[in-house]
């Protein structure tokens, strides 16, 4: 089955220990049996409200495909980990499944895009 996980983690870490973070969670998935599709860094983001006093959180979100039985452990890694204010995982749909991966298509050649207008200049 395929999932999405977005976790925010804490805006006191540097960008290391951010990036530390998110490789931790990766970690958890792979040792479990899961195979990761994709992950994006949205970086620092204002929150809706405010949670543990902070207004600011960094945003991640791993796509990947599991057993169930991996969510528990992920989310189990979630609850130990001081640095997570939040996370959501879910379980995509048909439906889901096709919007993310015409959304990292698109993301794709965006900075393709992006390359050869540099080089014509």
């Amino acid at each position: 089955m395929q999932y999405e996980t977005v976790f925010i983690l804490t805006p006191v870490l540097s960008d290391a220990q951010m990036k530390e973070a998110v490789e931790k969670f990766a970690k958890v998935l792979t040792d479990n049996g899961a195979s990761i599709v994709n992950t994006e860094e949205w970086g620092l983001r204002k929150l809706a409200y405010p949670i543990q006093k902070k207004s600011t959180g960094f945003y991640s979100l791993i796509e990947f495909e599991a057993d169930p039985q991996v969510i528990r452990k992920l989310e189990i890694a979630y609850r130990r980990d001081e640095r997570v204010l939040r996370w959501l995982t879910f379980r995509q749909d048909k439906y889901a499944a096709q919007y993310a991966a015409k959304r990292r298509a698109r993301r794709a050649a965006q900075p393709q895009a992006q390359t050869v207008e540099t080089k014509e200049d």
